[in-house]
């Protein structure tokens, strides 16, 4: 699939052009942009989750550097649901220009709202809708559709423009006895194929799975049993949008007569946002503040957690490594992994239950007992789509590369030709005209990084220069020499950190050191550069030869 990088074609009058500037070869960050004469619509804006290879990073955002300079020509930012991986990146966006039009349904703006106030982003334009409301965004028609997903309120948008239709499902699934009754409208996307649909972006999470996804309401009975042998403090770690997951638990602990403590910020206020606009049914005298935890017995109480991916600075992180300031982990306690396990962050996950099993607890998670299950479409769910939707063109979005060949695998197998499926990657440019979609250029849509408060200003070198920082270690070199006499006058005195205890170590290499550096300067090289290039050849081959390791070498010659 991967694309070398080539400027695509002036976009002709009356052709809609497709822009995946992420999403597509992960699973995360989410977002498209659509343009045709001129205008751009964008749909969705989340992060991506680093991994261990990403050293410091807090958030991955979408390449929209891609589209830096034609933010003035987008007419709005549609917004398929409230999870952090198609909203997260929206503040950052706005940081560009803060007037963009959000456009969503009531939950997922109110979560985004919240979220927007953290970042002290005012003047925002928010416009909300409904499923089955059409509304007009510049050259784009837009309708909305309910779909079923793993957070209420989620949407599918079919975008009508000049230049052709496009049907973009979000993510979504077809539970057909979802929690809150709000089933996938399958009627509005049969409707929608007999009106002609051009593109057909579909969710390819799930697309290697066979078969249905299971309902979400099948995880009660584990959950049920859970509670019934708990003799001591329950902890369940879920995703803080997860409201399905979260009013489980709840009518669990009501059932069982235990009080709902929400730990971790994100939690807080998502649930509160949830509960005041009547998505969540929250029983009185049911949920406690964390503060009074301590004045109910360890088994009258449950505690609903974020950290359930494993991220460091979380709740359940912080309990596992006995750093939280409230919650100590006793053993007996059972704790819930209520979620799915992202691809890339099954170390995290995996050291995070270690953790808690070294300190006594019972951990539950999917892989011993059905506590989730997912939010996305299976192979049978997305073979039924396609044959009513019946689309000219498909391009799968949504996941890694393996997820959107089975997706168009799946599309291929209901009649759709192979030439008319779209495999993109991030940055692809897909051009739609006279009712076929092909691929036209490709944009840089490179990952931007977030660092604390810095936002795009760490490179691919910097992050490779911090993992040899963590797993190889750090060794520092200084030398002073007289350029005059092309003499040695002090060192070459060598430290280490994160490489040995021992800085004696190197007193082998000190002479090899010192024989390169005076052979060096009898050859004539009084360059500083050029004398730190000679310690650090000397020293890295010493270093590769001894130890078979690679650690940063950072040497220092003072010239005087």
């Amino acid at each position: 699939m991967s694309a070398a990088l080539r400027t695509p074609p002036q976009l002709p009058p009356d052709t809609l052009r497709v822009i995946p500037l992420g999403g597509l070869g992960d699973v995360g960050r989410n977002m498209a942009a659509l343009e045709v004469n001129g205008e751009i619509l964008l749909i969705d804006c989340g992060v991506l989750f680093p991994e261990d290879d990403h050293p410091g990073v807090d958030l991955i955002l979408p390449g929209f550097e891609a589209i830096a300079d034609r933010l003035d020509d987008v007419v709005g930012l549609v917004l398929t649901h409230g999870h952090e991986d198609h909203i997260g990146a929206v503040p950052y966006l706005l940081r560009q220009r803060v007037d963009i039009p959000l456009i969503g349904s009531r939950l997922t703006l109110a979560l985004l709202r919240e979220k927007l106030k953290e970042h002290r982003l005012r003047d925002v334009q928010y416009r909300t809708v409904e499923d089955s409301q059409r509304i007009v965004v510049g050259g784009f028609d837009l309708e909305f559709v309910a779909v079923n997903h793993s957070i209420p309120d989620a949407l599918a948008v079919f975008v009508r423009t000049a230049a052709g239709t496009v049907l973009h499902t979000g993510d979504f699934k077809m539970d057909q006895l979802p929690l809150d009754g709000r089933i996938t409208d399958l009627r509005a996307f049969a409707r929608m194929g007999e009106e002609g649909v051009d593109l057909f972006m579909t969710d390819s999470t799930n697309a290697e799975v066979p078969g249905f996804t299971t309902p979400e309401r099948d995880i009660m009975p584990a959950l049920e049993r859970v509670f019934a042998r708990s003799k001591q403090r329950l902890i369940v770690a879920c995703f803080a949008s997860h409201v399905h997951r979260v009013q489980q638990v709840l009518d669990a602990a009501v059932t069982h007569g235990r009080k709902v403590v929400y730990v971790g910020r994100s939690m807080v206020r998502n649930m509160k946002v949830a509960s005041d606009l009547g998505y969540l049914k929250v029983p009185a005298d049911t949920v406690i503040d964390l503060r009074d935890v301590d004045s109910y017995r360890p088994d009258q109480v449950v505690l609903i957690s974020t950290g359930s991916q494993g991220e460091p600075l979380s709740a359940l992180s912080r309990m596992a490594n006995r750093e939280h300031p409230v919650i100590d982990l006793q053993p007996g306690d059972t704790v819930v992994l209520a979620s799915s396990l992202i691809p890339g962050n099954e170390t995290s996950i995996y050291r995070v239950i270690n953790g808690l099993a070294g300190l006594g607890a019972t951990v539950v998670h999917k892989g011993n007992a059905m506590v989730h299950v997912s939010g996305h479409a299976s192979a049978g769910e997305l073979l039924y789509c396609y044959n009513i939707v019946r689309p000219r063109n498909v391009m799968p979005v949504h996941g890694e590369v393996r997820h959107l060949i089975a997706n168009a695998d799946l599309a291929v197998a209901t009649g759709v030709p192979r030439e008319r499926t779209v495999l993109a990657e991030d940055g692809t440019v897909v051009d739609l005209a006279q009712g076929r979609a092909r691929i036209v250029g490709q944009v840089d849509t490179s990952y931007i990084f977030v660092d604390g408060s810095t936002v795009g200003d760490i490179s691919e070198t910097q992050l490779t220069d911090r993992k040899i920082l963590g797993e190889e270690g750090f060794i520092s070199v200084l030398a002073v020499v007289n350029t005059r006499s092309q003499r040695l006058i002090s060192g070459p005195d060598i430290h280490a950190r994160g490489f040995h205890e021992d800085d004696t170590v190197f007193d082998p290499v000190a002479a090899q050191i010192t024989k390169a550096l005076e052979e060096a300067l009898g050859d004539g090289v009084v360059d500083a550069s050029r004398l730190q290039q000679v310690i650090r050849r000397t020293l890295g081959r010493w270093v590769s030869n001894s130890y078979r390791r690679r650690p940063m070498i950072v040497p220092l010659v003072v010239t005087v």
